[in-house]
């Protein structure tokens, strides 16, 4: 029978350990190798997202992890000092000087993890 009690969501890498480095050391998300050698990352909320290396990887084109915080500025600037380009769009994309795009919703910075996909820091709230 389904139920979605165990739900959970997963996107495809190219390197394994290099998104082991990201998550774990950089981005200071527990991280652990599954038995079928898959990374699975723990979020603040105890949820688990799945990252698998995909041999024909290919970037998502929408943002694939989301990070609320109460300042976005600050949280760039962190991100920043942590080797984190938030810098990731250009001309006419609405971000300033740090990548942050203000007064279209929500503050967020985009930025992107060694494979390439997109993740955010937003304002919580």
């Amino acid at each position: 029978m389904f139920t979605p009690d165990n739900a959970f969501s997963g996107f495809s890498i190219d390197d394994l350990e290099a998104a082991k480095r990201f998550y774990g050391d950089t981005l200071g998300l527990t991280v652990s190798e599954n038995q079928m050698g898959f990374l699975n990352l723990t979020l603040g909320s105890g949820a688990v997202v799945l990252a698998y290396v995909k041999p024909d990887h290919r970037p998502a084109s929408f943002t694939i992890l989301n990070f609320p915080v109460d300042d976005v500025e600050a949280a760039v600037d962190d991100l920043n000092g942590r080797g984190v380009v938030t810098k990731i769009y250009g001309e006419g994309s609405h971000t300033d000087d740090k990548g942050i795009a203000r007064g279209w919703g929500p503050d967020i910075a985009w930025f992107r993890d060694p494979a390439g996909n997109v993740l955010s820091v937003l304002k919580a709230g």
